[in-house]
């Protein structure tokens, strides 16, 4: 089969990055930081309250939100396991990147990675409400695969007292 230009054009991207995280855990602290640093670098970030327009299903604009984006960076934190909603996008994210050009970046925030691949510790006891949800074994090959790809560990220790970030890989 011959190559054609048009065959080697690549998806027009709506985002730069989505930013997937536990809004109670880091909403107002780290991601809002992250945030506005990506956007003083002119990264066009999509970040759920900031871009969520009143009256449309989140679900749905999520799901398109995700698949526009050329980024992820996935923020685990200990209650992001908790959250349906935060597992469903990573299960999305964790098939763009499998699928198409996307590439996701975990980020370690006050968890191990270990803790988020085999969900023990934190994420553990955070995963357990959804044991029983037909969806978990799903969810938790998502959680392991996306805490094998290279990624930062942010421990808290490390960011109260200055040590420098650690790169997983």
């Amino acid at each position: 089969m011959a190559w054609t230009s048009a065959s080697l054009v690549q998806k027009p991207f709506k985002y730069d990055v989505f930013l997937s995280f536990r809004g109670e855990d880091t909403r107002k602290t780290f991601v809002d930081h992250l945030y506005h640093a990506l956007l003083r670098e002119g990264i066009t970030t999509y970040k759920d309250d900031e871009r969520i327009e009143k009256g449309e299903r989140i679900s749905d604009q999520l799901i398109t939100s995700i698949e526009d984006s050329r980024f992820y960076i996935i923020v685990f934190s200990k209650n992001y396991a908790s959250s349906s909603w935060c597992l469903n996008e990573l299960v999305k994210i964790m098939e763009c990147q499998k699928t198409m050009v996307q590439t996701a970046h975990p980020i370690f925030y006050d968890v191990e990675p270990t803790e988020v691949r085999y969900q023990c510790g934190a994420v553990g006891e955070a995963f357990a409400k959804h044991v029983d949800n037909e969806a978990a074994w799903i969810w938790r090959d998502a959680l392991k695969e996306a805490a094998g790809l290279a990624g930062w560990e942010l421990p808290m220790t490390r960011l109260l007292f200055g040590d420098p970030v650690k790169q997983n890989r």
